[in-house]
């Protein structure tokens, strides 16, 4: 997993009044949950948080608060249900031992028999949910699609990944090769 650096400041006042005072200041309420029995609260700029939210990659989060180190990864964002502005994340904090659950980014691999036959490729899912150390946790998984047959997919249940459980359930679909117009019209060519 990529590793990023964000720097915060811990917040004394929480409630309604301080946050919205810490957003004009463009400034993100942010929690850390994890070792400790009450979440950290603090604040990170938006210009910081911009990189770590909207991406596709996930990252393992080094957190700088008033100089004391935490090492965490996203577990939940906010937004403004209008203007989908970021209003609020919370951080899981980690270490070398204890298991995680985060999603990771599928991506597909090979050509597949079924496009080849006139068929459309399409992905389903995008985040497959995994639990592991998170040393463990790769950025992507790679899943092979070169035996895809025309109408056929792939469902978690039918992956396996070394070192890793997975926590999606096993009837999710993660891809199929769907018909086209133009695979039908060849297969009645072909029947005929």
């Amino acid at each position: 997993m990529r590793e990023i650096s964000l720097n915060g400041k811990k917040r004394t006042e929480t409630g309604k009044k301080a946050t919205k005072m810490l957003r004009k200041e463009g400034l993100i309420p942010c929690n850390i949950y994890g070792e400790e029995k009450e979440p950290i609260a603090f604040a990170a700029s938006f210009s910081e948080l911009r990189k770590i939210v909207y991406t596709p990659h996930i990252y393992v989060i080094n957190v700088n608060i008033d100089g004391k180190e935490h090492k965490a990864v996203m577990k939940e964002l906010q937004f403004h249900p209008t203007t989908d502005a970021l209003m609020h994340v919370d951080l899981y904090e980690i270490n070398d031992t204890k298991e995680i659950t985060i999603g990771i980014p599928v991506k597909l691999n090979g050509l597949a028999q079924g496009v080849r036959d006139g068929g459309k490729l399409a992905l389903q899912i995008r985040k497959i949910n995994v639990t592991a150390p998170y040393k463990q946790i790769p950025e992507v998984l790679n899943i092979d699609v070169t035996n895809l047959q025309l109408g056929k997919t792939i469902k978690v249940g039918e992956l396996s990944f070394e070192g890793l459980k997975i926590a999606t359930s096993p009837d999710v679909v993660v891809c199929a090769v769907k018909t086209t117009r133009a695979s039908r019209a060849a297969a009645s060519e072909a029947a005929e």
